[in-house]
C-alpha cells in the first residue's frame, strides 16, 4: 500500500471547510494542543521563586524549561511514524494521558528532580500533540481554507507560549507554585473525556515501517544537540558538569548518520523521516525562517520575565500583566492573518512581519535599570504584532508546498527543528545575559545595573539575527497547488 491515498474524498462542507463531523476533532485538537503547549514556557515567571524553593541557580532552573524542549526534540521526529502508523484516536489519548500524568507528577512533586521528571512526561504527550493537529488540518481541510485554519493553530503554538508568563504570574500572586499543574489537571482530564465522544479517525493510516537504529540517531543527534546548547548557558554561569562541546559534537555526528542512512532508506520508501520535504524550495526557506522566529521568541520569553523581576524587581502578577496584552494582541490578529494568506500569499505578510519583529527586537535593546513600563508593553506588543503576520504564513506555506504523502513528516521536521531552535535561542540568550553580566560586575557596576548590560547584549544580537531574517523573507513565495496537492509515491 502507498502513502499518496488521495484524502480529497475526505467530506467538506460546499464553502470548502470541513464537513461537520470533523469539526469538533480539530476543534478539541487545537484545545487539547492549547493547554499542552501553554506548559512549554508557564514556567518563565516562576524561575526566580523555583530557585528559592528548590534551592537552585538560574542556570538550573533554566532546565525546566530547556528539559521540556529536550524530550520534545527526541520525540518528535518519531511522530513522523507514528502519525504514518497509528489512528487519530489512539494518538489523542496516548498525548493526553501522557500530558495529565506528568502534571499530576509535576503538582506532587517534593523537589527539583522530581518535578524535572514531571516536565518530561509532559513534553512526552505534547510532542505527539502538536504533529498530530498539523497533519489532521492538512488532511482534512483543503488548500484554499488552511490560512484561516492555520491562523487557529498559531494561536496555539504562538499566543499560548505568550500567555504562559501571565498565567503563572497570577497564580503565584496568591498560590504555591504547585498549582500551576493542579490548575491545569482538570482541563486536560476534561479534554480526554471530550475526547471519548468526539475524537474519530478522520486520517488514515498505512503500514509504516520503523528502524530502531534512525530512532536512536534522531534521539542522540537532537537531544545531544539540545542539551549541548543548554549547557552553554550553564558554562556561563560557572555550573556546566561537562563542556558544551562534547555533547553538541556528538549530536552532530549522529545527525550526520541519521542524514546519511534517511537518504538511502527513503530511496525503497522506508525513511524514518522522509528527507524528500526540503527538496520543496518554499518547505526549506519556511523552515529556516521559523528557525529565526521561534529562537527570537523564546529567547525573548525567558529573558524578558528574569529582566522585569531582578533589574526592575516587579512583582510576578505585574510582569504577567505586563505580557499578557502582547499574547492577546497576537491572538486576535491571527484569524485574520490567515484570512489574509488565503487571498494574498505568503510575502504580503512575512516581509513587513519581520520588519516589525526585527525593529522590536532593536527596541529591546534600550531596556535598562529604569526603562519605564508602558515603553516595554508597547515594545513587548510589537515584536507580538511582528510575529503574528510570520508565523501563519511561514507554517501554512512550508507544510502546503509538499505532496500530502509527506505531510506527517514535514510536520515532523518543522515542529522538531522549532524546539531545537527555542533551545537554541534560550541558550542562547541566556549565555549572552551571564556573560554581559559577568563583565558588568567586574566592572563594579550593581546587580541589577549589570543584568541590564547583560540582557542589552543578548537582545542586540537577536536583533542582529532578526535583521538577517528580514532579508530572507523577500525570497518567500506562495507554494503552487500542484506541488502542494499532487500525489507522490512514498510507500512502505
Amino acid at each position: 500500500m502507498t502513502l499518496e491515498h488521495d484524502l480529497r474524498t475526505a467530506p467538506h462542507a460546499a464553502d470548502g471547510t470541513p464537513a461537520i463531523r470533523t469539526r469538533p476533532v480539530i476543534a478539541l485538537l487545537v484545545v487539547s494542543a492549547f493547554v499542552v503547549i501553554l506548559n512549554e514556557t508557564i514556567m518563565g515567571v516562576a524561575l526566580p521563586r523555583l530557585m528559592v524553593d528548590l534551592d537552585v541557580t538560574a542556570a538550573t532552573a533554566q532546565w525546566l524549561t530547556t528539559g521540556f524542549l529536550l524530550t520534545m526534540a527526541i520525540v518528535i521526529p518519531c511522530t513522523g511514524y507514528l502519525l504514518a502508523r497509528f489512528p487519530l484516536r489512539g494518538l489523542f489519548f496516548t498525548a493526553m494521558s501522557l500530558f495529565s500524568a506528568g502534571t499530576l507528577i509535576a503538582a506532587l512533586a517534593p523537589g527539583f528532580e522530581v518535578l524535572l521528571a514531571a516536565r518530561v512526561v509532559q513534553a512526552s504527550g505534547t510532542a505527539i500533540m502538536l504533529p498530530l493537529l498539523f497533519t489532521t488540518v492538512l488532511n482534512v481541510v483543503p488548500a484554499t481554507h488552511r490560512g484561516r485554519m492555520m491562523g487557529v493553530i498559531s494561536i496555539v503554538i504562538a499566543v499560548a507560549p505568550a500567555i504562559g508568563p501571565t498565567v503563572s504570574g497570577a497564580i503565584l500572586s496568591t498560590l504555591d507554585w504547585r498549582w500551576m499543574f493542579w490548575i491545569v489537571l482538570p482541563i486536560a482530564l476534561l479534554a480526554i473525556a471530550l475526547g471519548a465522544v468526539w475524537v474519530r479517525d478522520v486520517t488514515e493510516t498505512s503500514p509504516a515501517t520503523f528502524d530502531p537504529l534512525s530512532a536512536l540517531l534522531a534521539a542522540v543527534g537532537f537531544g545531544g544537540l539540545i542539551y549541548g546548547l543548554s549547557l552553554v548557558g550553564e558554562s556561563a554561569s560557572g555550573h556546566a558538569p561537562v563542556v558544551p562541546g562534547i555533547p553538541v559534537a556528538v549530536g552532530v555526528a549522529a545527525l550526520v548518520v541519521f542524514v546519511r542512512r534517511q537518504l538511502v532508506l527513503q530511496r525503497t520508501d522506508a525513511a524514518f523521516l522522509d528527507l524528500r520535504t526540503f527538496t520543496s524550495r518554499a518547505f526549506s526557506l519556511a523552515v529556516v525562517l521559523v528557525v529565526v522566529v521561534m529562537s527570537a521568541l523564546f529567547g525573548s520569553l525567558i529573558l524578558l520575565p528574569l529582566y522585569l523581576q531582578q533589574v526592575l524587581a516587579l512583582e510576578t502578577l505585574t510582569v504577567g500583566l505586563m505580557l499578557l496584552p502582547g499574547g492577546i494582541l497576537m491572538g486576535v490578529i491571527a484569524p485574520v492573518v490567515g484570512a489574509l494568506f488565503d487571498r494574498y500569499g505568503p510575502r504580503p505578510l512575512v516581509l513587513p512581519g519581520m520588519a516589525v519583529a526585527a525593529a522590536a527586537l532593536w527596541g529591546m535593546t534600550t531596556f535598562g535599570v529604569d526603562t519605564r513600563i508602558g515603553w516595554i508593553v508597547a515594545v513587548h506588543m510589537t515584536l507580538n504584532l511582528g510575529l503574528g503576520f510570520v508565523f501563519t504564513p511561514l507554517l501554512t506555506s512550508a507544510l502546503g508546498s509538499l505532496p500530502r504523502a509527506l505531510y506527517s513528516h514535514g510536520s515532523a521536521i518543522t515542529n522538531t527543528l522549532q524546539q531545537v531552535a527555542g533551545a537554541a535561542g534560550t541558550a542562547l540568550f541566556v549565555t549572552l545575559m551571564s556573560v554581559g553580566t559577568a563583565g558588568a560586575l567586574t566592572d563594579g557596576e550593581s546587580p541589577a545595573a549589570a543584568m541590564a548590560v547583560g540582557v542589552h547584549d543578548a537582545f542586540v544580537v537577536g536583533a542582529v539575527i532578526a535583521s538577517v531574517a528580514v532579508a530572507l523573507t523577500l525570497f518567500v513565495r506562495a507554494p503552487a497547488a500542484a506541488e502542494g496537492e499532487g500525489p507522490v509515491v512514498v510507500g512502505h
